[in-house]
């Protein structure tokens, strides 16, 4: 018998590409649903509306854009001291680090095209009200496109900004949202406890 025992180990790579399927069946589900949803009622409301929850939607795909890189440049490092010096957010800031290419994922792609689904909904919605007043079809579709670049454009333009902040104050991000993880975390437990006591 061979003396040499050669132990197999599942190779990394393979929980990459399940976890790349099940974010794929995740955003699919999502948007799908968000979709459908935002179809039926986005349409409905006015262009003030509209325009107003464009504008959120691509503040929330921004925000999560920066978290996304961040999380991506923050030093891991930095944060193995910073809980060892017992910094508040430093062990939730280092579990993100931990798993940066999850949360990267999520941040800047599934959010991101949700947010992305939801903004097209709702310029729809601008396109549909004004069509209403502008009658001819090709003043319609020169209006859809105006709307959709406008929406592509600020989404990019204040993602290209918000990039570069990402990167130079990552560490003070990732620890900012790490402080607000354990916050609501310990705030969670606090009313759990409070219920079992009650």
């Amino acid at each position: 018998m061979n003396k040499y025992k050669i132990k197999i180990e599942s190779c990394p790579g393979e929980k990459s590409f399940r976890w790349a399927f099940q974010i794929l069946f995740f955003s699919i589900s999502v948007s799908i649903m968000l979709g459908l949803l935002s179809q039926s009622v986005l349409t409905k409301v006015g262009a003030v509306v509209a325009s107003v929850v464009i504008l959120l939607f691509v503040f929330i795909s921004v925000v999560f854009d920066m978290i996304g890189i961040a999380v991506a440049s923050a030093d891991e490092a930095t944060f193995l001291l910073w809980r060892k010096d017992g910094v508040k957010g430093a062990s939730a800031g280092l579990h993100l680090c931990e798993n940066s290419n999850k949360v990267c994922s999520f941040c800047a792609d599934v959010v991101g095209d949700v947010c992305s689904t939801l903004s097209g909904a709702a310029g729809t919605s601008i396109v549909v009200s004004a069509s209403r007043l502008l009658g001819s079809a090709s003043s319609t579709i020169l209006l859809s496109t105006l709307v959709s670049a406008l929406i592509a454009g600020f989404t990019i333009f204040f993602k290209a900004i918000m990039k570069q902040r990402a990167i130079t104050n990552a560490n003070k991000i990732i620890l900012r949202l790490g402080r607000i993880i354990e916050t609501c975390l310990a705030r969670h437990k606090k009313n759990n406890k409070s219920c079992k006591n009650s």
